[in-house]
């Protein structure tokens, strides 16, 4: 009686490796750095408390350590390093006190077997993660003895238990279903605590339904959703006004149910948990000063503008549909219906409030007026569902931080239960969390994540870690995730593909577009590829959602267009064409504005094509989405408003949809051959939910009878080779018939499909390495790319084929990443080979372990003069310069250039006398921030526009900071010939003594009545 358990773990953590975004150290105890060496990159900030610190305060006097499972992919050769960590691990802990009597009971618990579930799924077999497993779990009772502490041995008796066969105890090889949870609990209690047993079953499920509940309150506070706000970098300025009252209410809500679990427990009664006990927590005001006036429908139609011919309508909105609340991802599914994913919970739950009820809804037209009719709710309780994709078995969708799976098992269009499948995502920021949800042509999901996040996932091949942004890769035939692309992103938040595979990424915060082949190397822990060049030469941002115009709908000179939403400044959706570059690649210019308004708060987020052709876009509708401007809490954070709107040609007959749900498989196949991306999407999803053998066989069949002098066979070929595929039997003859096309696209694609089943291909790395030898670059890319993801010696052959040919811009940063792992194993790999590397320069430096490309020659200059400066005066110049383009700093609205990130909306710097002019002005406006209408350089910015409040750093940055930036924005843009106009930190200072009790933003007029010009 009186136990109080709190669960600590967290996928992918070890002994000494707990990182954390929130913490400036991801290490639980001094030193543990030194077992490893790989995963040293870590950007966290904030003041999350220690491992120590949390164990101390809640006065622990047990610990359970549950270590092995991700620690054992490492192999053979590393079982004494875990030893050894364990030993450090087992002497930090033994010598503290958390419950501030004695040292803690200390138990090791070894990780489960892994349970064979290959006659099902295509999953390994588990010989060889057992053969792992039970070395790593031998090295645990050894220190276990070795150090006299605990030992629950969970490895052998799971081993027993799942050579039995009787039923499936995990999901996925090495995590729990119930079953299996039910099983191992026994074990656990009984090793424990000398438990016997349970005694009464039906208050075991009361008691049960207790924990989840306390759990759930539990976790939000430990992992609390959008921390970099709580405790993390963006803390200041706001988040002390509300989070410290929040975090002690919700330990006290979770304190209750803790209490209520200790009643049922005991046959008391069953109790009612009443929060009234707990804090009430303060009122927020809004420093948002502007008037909000949300237009009906007429009024927000007739605020936008679209080019001649072009016919924008609403499709849904809340007034008809109150549930519409914050949209934020749509999709249509294989019956022509739109389902939305709404988030009114967003930013993340506030305690006191009702749990979060965002939900998945189903919109249908029942009488095809182009209007929405009927309101269908398939999920709800859900908590930031920022991304979802449908697949034939179910939905996939974001329940951070989880990746789950909502399944309608009696096709009522309600979703009956939740499978969460792999977790671990990071939510430490809500609006970086995985996001973006959308399948490539096997139907495996690419998912987009943000800036100052690090995931760790554990999966049946080991963990996967991202941290700092990147794009996720889960195929849900084998549970493979994959960190697709690691480079340096802000905040990537939209994904599309083109006709031909190829993955296209919105990197939203920057306003920049990037092509995924050529930054998608397998990159080290926390290694960021460098880039060479965005595919669009216009930028606008921050951006949400992204789409390739591909609609007979719409008119035929813009097929293939390249199209993003814009929500700030900029508020419509913009439209770039497309070409192929010299060097394999991607690139395009601006066409036109395809949707504008002139309503604030319309933020479209979201868009794709329907089933006839017409375009739909997603409007969050909010007046107030800035982050580092605002609370969290600003109570005009709006939760009501929603809109869907259509977009149409109407001088082009609409495309008639084509049949997908209840098609035969005959009929399906016919859809393959139509002009429209989205309808061979949806198809493709629908054939994924067939019967593998009589799908592939009609495929066969399929293709043979086609004419190839009336269809476009290259793309038949490439979709009937994308069916195999996504029925995880990838047909060999067709990928051998693609791999050798004359269209160079269908062998880049048919690369991609090698590289993803290279161990069920025959005479797969011959087939590579002659990829690698392609007349057209981007084939050469993807081989080479491919190969980074392989076996050393296809990754030898591959680089080694590859550098016979000319290196084209967009392999040479996926060189440089290879060269970082394994310059000495291709140095190897190529004096064995025995070629003759003389006549080649870059096979000269393969073979001498330099290889090594110079990316300079892609990052823009500075172009800022520094002559003049004293010794002192530069170091302030660089270190400003370094704060001014810090993510979510200076440059994301001035642009480096100091001409501003979005013209009429960020005033620029460049000679503007707000820079060059009153030194306390200056200060004044970087501490406190700047609201209301500004005149720079002769232009008005009016917030009537949207120009958002001058963000408050006075929370962000210190007195040195300050100086730092603004002597460097002074000279950099503002007053280049009186070099001496520098900033010290003591000016500084003394204007944030004054302004101490100064509240909220200045507004214009108050700061030029103190500071006039």
């Amino acid at each position: 009686a009186g136990f109080v358990f709190r669960n600590m773990c967290m996928p992918g953590d070890t002994p000494g490796f707990r990182p954390h975004p929130g913490r400036e150290s991801q290490w639980a105890f001094p030193g543990a750095e030194r077992f490893h060496p790989g995963l040293t990159t870590h950007l966290g900030q904030g003041h999350f408390e220690t491992p120590d610190q949390w164990l101390t305060r809640l006065k622990a006097d047990t610990v359970l350590g549950f270590f092995g499972y991700s620690e054992s992919f490492e192999g053979a050769g590393r079982v004494e390093n875990f030893y050894e960590e364990l030993d450090a691990f087992i002497t930090h802990t033994l010598s503290q006190k958390y419950s501030g009597e004695k040292a803690p009971r200390l138990v090791l618990v070894s990780p489960i077997a892994y349970e064979d579930l290959s006659r099902k799924l295509d999953l390994p077999d588990g010989k060889a993660e057992n053969g792992r497993l039970g070395l790593y779990a031998d090295a645990m009772k050894r220190v276990a003895k070795d150090r006299g502490v605990g030992y629950v041995d969970l490895f052998t008796p799971t081993k027993k238990l799942f050579a039995s066969k009787a039923s499936d105890y995990t999901i996925n090889g090495f995590a729990l279903n119930d079953r299996g949870y039910r099983e191992v609990s026994a074990i656990l209690a009984k090793e424990i605590y000398g438990a016997k047993g349970v005694k009464n079953n039906a208050r075991r499920e009361r008691v049960y339904d207790a924990v989840v509940d306390k759990e759930w309150y539990w976790k939000n506070d430990y992992r609390v959703m959008n921390g970099v706000h709580v405790f993390g970098r963006r803390y200041n300025p706001y988040g002390n006004d509300n989070y410290p009252g929040e975090l002690r209410k919700i330990r006290q809500m979770t304190d209750l149910r803790i209490k209520a679990i200790h009643e049922i427990a005991s046959g008391e009664r069953i109790p009612e948990v009443d929060d009234s006990q707990t804090d009430q927590l303060a009122e927020i005001p809004t420093n948002y000063n502007r008037p909000i006036e949300f237009l009906d429908e007429e009024e927000a139609l007739a605020r936008f503008n679209v080019p001649d011919g072009y016919k924008l309508e609403l499709f849904a909105s809340e007034k008809e549909f109150p549930d519409l609340g914050s949209p934020m991802q749509m999709a249509f599914d294989n019956k022509g219906r739109l389902w939305v994913a709404v988030m009114p919970s967003y930013p993340h739950y506030k305690p006191g409030d009702e749990k979060p009820n965002d939900k998945l809804l189903i919109f249908e037209d029942t009488d095809g007026d182009g209007r929405a009719d009927k309101q269908t709710v398939f999920a709800d309780g859900l908590h930031i569902p920022i991304g979802f994709e449908l697949a034939s078995e179910g939905v996939y969708v974001a329940t951070q931080p989880n990746l789950s799976l909502l399944i309608d098992d009696d096709g009522d269009d309600r979703a009956d239960r939740e499978e969460i499948l792999v977790h671990g995502f990071d939510s430490h920021d809500t609006h970086h969390s995985i996001s973006s949800f959308c399948a490539d042509p096997s139907g495996a999901i690419y998912m987009a994540e943000g800036r100052f996040l690090h995931s760790q996932v554990e999966t049946p091949y080991g963990t996967e870690r991202c941290t700092d942004g990147g794009v996720w890769r889960w195929d849900p035939k084998n549970w493979k995730l994959t960190r697709h692309m690691q480079t340096d992103f802000s905040n990537p938040w939209g994904i599309a593909f083109d006709d031909w595979g190829q993955m296209f990424l919105a990197d939203a915060s920057g306003g920049q577009n990037w092509w995924g082949s050529g930054l998608s190397a397998k990159a080290p822990h926390g290694y960021e590829i460098e880039k060479v060049a965005q595919f669009t030469t216009h930028r606008v941002r921050p951006t949400s959602g992204a789409e390739f115009i591909s609609s007979r709908h719409f008119p035929d000179e813009i097929q293939g267009d390249f199209l993003i939403n814009n929500t700030i400044g900029f508020l419509g959706t913009k439209q770039h064409t497309m070409r192929d570059d010299k060097d394999g690649g991607f690139t395009g210019e601006l066409r036109l504005d395809l949707i504008t308004s002139s309503d604030p708060n319309y933020r479209p987020c979201d868009l794709e094509f329907a089933p006839d052709g017409s375009l739909y876009i997603v409007d969050w509708h909010n007046p107030l989405i800035g982050h580092m401007q605002h609370s969290a809490r600003d109570p005009n954070r709006d939760i009501k408003h929603g809109r869907i709107y259509r977009l149409t040609y109407p001088s082009r007959p609409l495309v008639t949809p084509a049949k997908i749900d209840g098609a035969s498989i005959e009929e399906l196949l016919s859809n393959l051959e139509e002009p429209e991306y989205r309808t061979r999407y949806r198809t493709r999803r629908e054939l994924r939910g067939r019967d593998a053998n009589e799908v592939i066989k009609a495929i066969r069949k399929w293709l043979a009878n086609l004419d190839k002098t009336e269809v476009d066979y290259s793309r038949a070929l490439i979709e009937g080779l994308w069916v195999t595929w996504g029925l995880n039997e990838v047909d060999q003859d067709l990928l051998e018939e693609a791999l050798e096309s004359d269209d160079f696209r269908v062998r880049a694609a048919a690369v991609k499909a090698l590289r993803y089943n290279f161990n069920k291909v025959n005479r797969a790395k011959g087939l590579l390495v002659n990829a690698a030898s392609d007349s057209h670059p981007r084939v050469r890319l993807e081989a080479f790319v491919s190969s980074t993801w392989l076996d050393d010696d296809v990754k030898a052959a591959v680089a080694i084929e590859t550098l016979k040919h000319p290196v084209v811009s967009w392999m040479e940063p996926n060189f440089n990443t290879l060269m970082l792992t394994d310059a000495a194993m291709l140095k190897d790999a190529i004096a064995k080979s025995g070629i003759d590397s003389s006549k080649n320069e870059n096979l000269q430096a393969l073979a001498a372990g330099s290889l090594k490309f110079d990316m300079s020659k892609y990052k823009k200059s500075a172009n800022v003069p520094l002559t003049n400066l004293t010794a002192k005066d530069l170091a302030r110049f660089k270190r400003g310069k370094e704060v001014y383009e810090r993510d979510g700093y200076c440059a994301t609205c001035h642009a480096e250039n100091g001409k501003g990130a979005i013209k009429d909306i960020y005033p620029p710097l460049v000679d503007s006398e707000w820079v060059k002019d009153d030194d306390d002005r200056l200060i004044k406006l970087v501490l406190k921030g700047l609201t209301g209408k500004i005149e720079v350089g002769g232009k008005v910015y009016d917030p009537a526009n949207g120009v958002p409040p001058m963000t408050a750093f006075e929370g962000l940055l210190n007195d040195e900071e300050v100086a730092d930036v603004l002597t460097y924005v002074r000279i950099a843009f503002g007053d280049r010939k009186a070099l001496s106009r520098t900033i010290s930190p003591e000016q500084v200072a003394k204007v944030r003594e004054e302004t101490k009790d100064k509240v909220g933003y200045y507004t214009v007029e108050e700061l030029l009545k103190e500071h006039p010009f």
